[in-house]
């Protein structure tokens, strides 16, 4: 009853940091963010499904490091965080917050990765002014976006929709959400649906 209890306490107390605003965000960060406005909800097709094989890639990283999806099979859960553009205010918040409840992930033996159609100067740039994030960003920008149009949430503007994509160990997807574009995903949504992968581990 106590880890249960503990573990409550933990999910609630990272429930509140990340719906807090702007999470790293310093005047001068903020200064910096552009807003689009609102955009339309979603504009793409998607092209897999819950419980068939995840298309691999392999993508360049801000931290200097060629990523291939394969490195974590039989390893890690994956959690595949596709954002649409680097300096805007959701982008800006939704990571930082995964930043701060990384012990939710671990807990699930998950890991993130971050994608984005940005290149990786922009990308080093802007993860640079939130702060340090213990997950690897991915740059999508050439072949622009084809990793993003593998997965059909490539959008008809060139960036990627605001997806999650959840993978068990097998390399199976396990939950999709392509998520209303213009709207942080909720983080309770994700950390139950890894809790029900962890479960089946």
């Amino acid at each position: 009853m106590g880890k249960k209890l503990n573990f409550i306490i933990v999910i609630l107390t990272g429930l509140m940091l990340f719906n807090s605003t702007l999470f790293a965000a310093s005047g001068g960060f903020r200064e910096m963010i552009y807003d689009p406005g609102t955009l339309p909800p979603t504009d793409s097709h998607i092209k897999v499904k819950v419980g068939e094989p995840a298309p691999d890639f392999t993508l360049h990283a801000v931290s200097g490091k060629v990523i291939s999806l394969k490195d974590y099979r039989g390893k890690k859960v994956v959690v595949l965080s596709f954002i649409p553009a680097a300096w805007t205010p959701v982008c800006s918040d939704q990571w930082p917050g995964y930043n701060i409840v990384d012990s939710l992930f671990k807990r699930y033996n998950a890991t993130i990765l971050g994608i984005s159609v940005d290149n990786i100067p922009t990308l080093y740039s802007w993860t640079g002014q939130m702060g340090k994030l213990w997950f690897e960003v991915l740059s999508d920008f050439w072949p622009h976006g084809r990793v993003a149009e593998t997965y059909g949430i490539l959008r008809s503007s060139g960036t990627s929709e605001r997806c999650l994509i959840v993978i068990d160990k097998k390399g199976i997807i396990r939950y999709i959400d392509v998520h209303d574009i213009n709207k942080r995903p909720p983080l309770e949504d994700l950390i139950r649906e890894l809790k029900k992968v962890g479960e089946k581990e």
